[in-house]
């Protein structure tokens, strides 16, 4: 066997300790590798590889800052190891250092640029930070060196998808069947370029590929999605409302979900915001403007028609919200809400400027921007106290077009109450009410509009989203799918389309709809 360049300079016994620290790591025996790993590090001070065998340990082993330090270590004694400056980036990452990981996988493509690995880390993280455009030159490059790499040729697919070139999307999800006809997540992208349908021989392949037994459980619920989704555009009704039981039944057994611990905490969320300090700021967060409601209400379409005026920036989905108001339950040592009803003005103040810190760089060039993280209706209630300048803009959706779109729709990050009519039900009425309390607590700032409307007559409803946003009305903005920008989310080919009326889906499937009728039927009145 080759001797490993880069352990040049080691003693053999070394050599075998670092070894054999490996394979104990690999065997399942983190502590018996650590040892051995470490009396290597104390017979070697000098080389950088034992350091990294260590770094690779603590990340193993989920001590993410522990390995910052042996990196560091490390690059003191070899400051241009591209392979080191690549790991210190993963290192950083799993740290929550969002740019750090980033400055350091640009190092390490600078100083190996022939290793896929760099870029494709690079491009993967770009890409989830919304910079869709650097993220596809780093993902190209990391195809261009590796085309064999399925996750590299899957997440430029996604990259190419989000800025809109769906045709070279749809080429790199066909290369990546190409590599794996089975990848869940390349039928996935596939299904999700709507203006495209998928056609005769896609069904047949699709058909073959689940029944398959080595299939993993998240490749078969993505196929039987994409599935589901042709048999829809064919006008296969029956068969398409089938697929997508057996994908979502196999999806609730992944990740099942409750609905009494949500109704809890709807009810203690709404009790918690009832009181709240008055704004030690009135305006503060005018900056933000937030696109709330459930998934496939057409939040996608408001916040790019938002988009689309000149002075405000489609930011997309971002979880800064929701991290501010969990790192502050960590410090107190009490889950949201429950704390809310404690905080003072001063704590909102705090946690108000905290998450505008977080979120600056969405302000570097337009002074505005829109933040439509899908959970972030859950804490709307308290926006009053911690944002108060903010504009919140609710997005209703016909509940039955709500409900089926949740269903039939493989999310990125799957919600789990979408994997059942009986549970989407629930969260609807939950959100709705929810939404409707804390609106007309702070009518001023939490404004409804209506998908259905907006579409039917849409300069109207266009003008007066502006208005509760606060922003002059623009002429771009009655042509929000000319609005250039990244869309990272399943509706990315929909909103770059005109806007035009006729959407609804659900009336297709008729009688066999009836039983998610009825549990929608207390907001159907």
């Amino acid at each position: 066997m080759a001797a490993d360049p880069r352990m040049a300079g080691l003693a053999p016994e070394v050599v075998a300790t670092v070894h054999a620290g490996a394979r104990a790591l690999r065997d399942g025996d983190p502590r018996h590798a650590e040892t051995l790993l470490q009396q290597a590090c104390r017979q070697a001070p000098g080389h950088p590889e034992p350091l990294r065998y260590l770094a690779i340990l603590q990340l193993h082993t989920r001590r993410a800052p522990q390995a910052i330090d042996t990196l560091q270590r490390a690059l003191a004694l070899a400051a241009d190891d591209a392979l080191l400056h690549s790991d210190l980036g993963t290192a950083a990452s799993a740290c929550g250092q969002a740019d750090a990981a980033l400055d350091s996988w640009r190092r390490a493509c600078e100083l190996d640029p022939a290793q896929p690995t760099p870029w494709f880390n690079l491009g993967r993280n770009l890409q989830q930070r919304g910079d869709t455009d650097a993220a596809i030159d780093a993902l190209e490059r990391a195809t261009a060196l590796a085309p064999t790499l399925l996750p590299a040729q899957v997440l430029l697919g996604d990259a190419l998808a989000h800025a809109g070139r769906f045709d070279a999307s749809a080429a790199r999800y066909r290369e990546a069947l190409r590599l794996h006809t089975a990848c869940g997540d390349a039928w996935r992208g596939l299904s999700n370029i709507k203006t495209v349908p998928l056609g005769d021989d896609d069904a047949a392949l699709l058909r073959a590929q689940l029944q398959r037994r080595d299939l993993t459980a998240a490749d078969r619920v993505a196929m039987g999605h994409a599935l589901g989704k042709l048999e829809e555009d064919h006008g296969r009704y029956e068969a398409a409302y089938a697929a997508f039981q057996v994908a979502n039944g196999l999806q609730k057994q992944l990740t099942p979900w409750r609905a009494q611990p949500f109704e809890r905490y709807v009810e203690e969320a709404l009790a918690a915001t009832a009181h709240l300090p008055p704004p030690l700021d009135p305006a503060l967060g005018q900056d933000a403007i937030f696109v709330v409601g459930l998934p496939r209400s057409g939040s996608t379409l408001f916040e790019q028609i938002l988009a689309a005026h000149p002075l405000v920036e489609g930011a997309g989905e971002l979880p800064d919200l929701g991290i501010v108001l969990q790192q502050e339950s960590l410090r107190r040592g009490l889950p949201y809400p429950q704390w809310v009803a404690d905080a003072t003005a001063a704590d909102w103040d705090r946690l108000g400027r905290d998450y505008l810190a977080r979120t600056s760089r969405w302000r570097s060039q337009r002074p505005r921007f829109t933040d439509k993280h899908p959970d972030n209706w859950k804490h709307a209630g308290v926006l009053r106290a911690m944002l108060p300048g903010a504009a919140v803009v609710e997005t209703r959706r016909a509940p039955l077009e709500t409900a089926w779109s949740c269903y039939k729709q493989q999310f990125y990050a799957q919600p789990h109450f979408a994997n059942d009519l009986t549970d989407i039900a629930c969260y609807l009425r939950g959100c709705e009410r929810a939404m409707a309390i804390w609106r007309a607590r702070d009518p001023g700032q939490i404004f409804l509009h209506r998908y259905e409307s907006l579409l039917e007559n849409p300069e109207p409803a266009i003008r007066g989203l502006l208005r509760d946003c606060g922003l002059a009305f623009d002429p771009a903005c009655l042509a929000p799918h000319r609005a250039t920008r990244s869309v990272r989310t399943a509706s990315a080919a929909q909103v770059r389309q005109p806007l035009r009326a006729g959407t609804a889906r659900a009336v297709a499937y008729g009688s066999l709809l009836d039983p998610l009728v009825s549990l929608l039927a207390p907001l159907l009145s």
